[in-house]
């Protein structure tokens, strides 16, 4: 069982270490401030490509639970998370959202009736600790609306893991399906938006094409199929940890891509960050919903 689950850890680990790409891909891929035209290029179509490649839709109350998830984990998301990658530095910008395992924590409370263990909340200090040290530097600057836009993207992500865990996957529907309604539900949101408030790019360059080829097929599709299938499989306070794997993956491409260097602070922060992953994980109790969902596998 222990083998098992930290497979499964491994596997979700996926989706927050190609999503700690997206500050590099916007940076260097994207055309500029385009937050809408971004989020709408990364969920939509590989929606729809799910949707044709399952053909199955919702039935009953799952058209508005598959609306609300994918506005949320979609969505609202993607916008809050390429305007605060966009007002930013990245490594600010995912520190700002380091505070999704806090909120996760309190909307389980609320949600799911789970325990707030003493560990869990240490791990989140340890983990908030090591991506200050990992990515805050003395001269990154601080825009408001950045602030604002990566603080409420941690709470639209972390409520749309909890409803997730709460609400599961309708029977007989595959994971691929689950996540194609979800894509497109947040595509749909973004749509109408976009066209209204945000002008298009004048040129759009074979490099922006790359960029959101790449945000859409392995930023999209592949992560969030893992993320979901973490979600489903792993308490959601333990999913929401896994995401500090995101900066980390930041702080590593920067290195690679763009020269940046680590200095022993950082790397002090890149330790403390996997000590939280870790931590968060001592002495685990399996809650009812773990209970039931082993039940169900078994």
């Amino acid at each position: 069982m222990h083998a098992i689950r930290m497979t499964d850890m491994m596997v979700t680990a996926l989706a927050p270490i190609v999503w700690g790409s997206t500050y590099l891909i916007t940076t260097e891929f994207l055309p500029p401030n385009s937050p809408l035209l971004a989020s709408l290029i990364r969920a939509l179509p590989a929606g729809l490509v799910l949707l044709l490649l399952c053909r199955k839709l919702p039935k009953g109350m799952w058209w508005g639970r598959a609306a609300i998830l994918g506005t949320l984990n979609i969505g609202l998301f993607f916008y809050l998370l390429f305007e605060a990658a966009y007002r930013l530095p990245g490594g600010v910008a995912a520190l700002v959202m380091a505070c999704q395992p806090i909120v996760v924590l309190l909307l389980s409370t609320l949600l799911l009736q789970e325990n707030i263990r003493k560990i869990q909340v240490a791990a989140c200090g340890v983990g908030a600790a090591g991506i200050a040290l990992l990515v805050l530097k003395p001269t990154a600057s601080l825009d408001l609306i950045g602030i604002i836009a990566g603080l409420a993207g941690a709470v639209s992500m972390a409520l749309g893991v909890v409803l997730t865990k709460r609400w599961g996957r309708p029977e007989g529907v595959s994971m691929l399906n689950f996540t194609g309604w979800q894509l497109t539900a947040g595509g749909l949101f973004l749509l109408p938006i976009t066209l209204l408030f945000e002008p298009l790019p004048d040129t759009i360059t074979g490099t922006n094409l790359m960029g959101f080829g790449y945000l859409s097929i392995i930023g999209a599709l592949l992560a969030y199929t893992l993320w979901f299938r973490g979600i489903e499989r792993l308490d959601p306070t333990t999913t929401s940890f896994i995401g500090f794997a995101s900066p980390l993956s930041a702080a590593i491409l920067g290195y690679i891509f763009l020269q940046e260097t680590f200095t022993p602070l950082q790397s002090l922060g890149a330790l403390a960050i996997l000590c939280s992953i870790v931590l968060s994980q001592a002495k685990l109790k399996p809650s009812a919903t773990q209970n039931k969902t082993a039940a169900q596998q078994s």
